[in-house]
């Protein structure tokens, strides 16, 4: 038997899995509450898909809910925002305190960028009159980028 007073035997077998539970979740909690995150996969169903793909949950402290957004995007989330309250309160089961009360807009052009759009292929216009070869593939290659010129205007 050792002389320490503390030493206390060791319990054989294993523990259960829900005693680990808070000490796992409580630094990851700290950082982004359970809601946001369940906020940021379920996007889509509280939203639409069109608004989704412009629209995306960042920050929420004190009922306020803080949404990254396009710009034109912003006047359309201001006017659903009663709505988009309401539908994330009843889905997450959040009433009083603890419920959404507020949406805080922050326009973030670079998360949600247009693709380019692509350049149209010069058109192939044939000059067959012109015997010399080179001024006619001159004159083939211009005409066919003024055409796609006026085709992008």
């Amino acid at each position: 038997m050792p002389s320490d007073r503390n030493w206390k035997p060791r319990r054989s077998g294993a523990k259960q899995i829900g005693s680990f539970v808070q000490a796992l979740t409580q630094p990851v909690f700290k950082k982004k509450p359970p809601v946001l995150a369940r906020l940021m996969m379920d996007w889509v169903d509280f939203v639409g898909p069109r608004l989704a793909k412009q629209t995306e949950p960042r920050r929420l402290s004190a009922g306020t809910l803080t949404l990254a957004c396009s710009g034109p995007i912003a006047m359309e989330l201001q006017h659903l925002a009663p709505q988009i309250i309401e539908r994330i309160n009843v889905a997450c089961g959040l009433r009083g305190e603890y419920g959404i009360e507020r949406l805080k807009i922050v326009q973030d052009l670079v998360a949600f960028e247009r693709p380019t759009p692509k350049r149209p292929k010069p058109l192939q216009i044939e000059v067959p009159d012109i015997e010399d070869e080179e001024l006619r593939l001159a004159l083939e290659s211009l005409g066919g980028h003024l055409g796609a010129r006026r085709r992008r205007r």
